[in-house]
């Protein structure tokens, strides 16, 4: 599951995040930031109509990300926080 299928208010972990290609300067940030495996997240609040942002939180850090961001954190199955 990625992160942008995720229910508002539902936890879940983190399972990793995908670069869509060598050098992903977006996935990097979001490993640096704390999207790494293991980490506890949420979604907090989402744009009317499924669009952008939507706002995620690690631990007590809430994020702002565009969908496009979102999709590139994987979910680790049947797990949830």
């Amino acid at each position: 599951m990625r992160l942008t299928e995720l229910a508002k208010g539902v936890g879940a972990i983190v399972d990793q995040v995908t670069d869509l290609h060598a050098a992903d300067a977006v996935a990097a940030r979001l490993r640096d930031l704390g999207f790494v495996r293991g980490e506890p997240v949420r979604v907090v609040a989402s744009a009317p109509f499924g669009g952008d942002p939507i706002v995620v939180q690690i631990g007590s850090t809430r994020f702002a990300l565009r969908r496009a961001e979102a999709e590139r954190v994987r979910l680790a199955a049947g797990a949830a926080a």
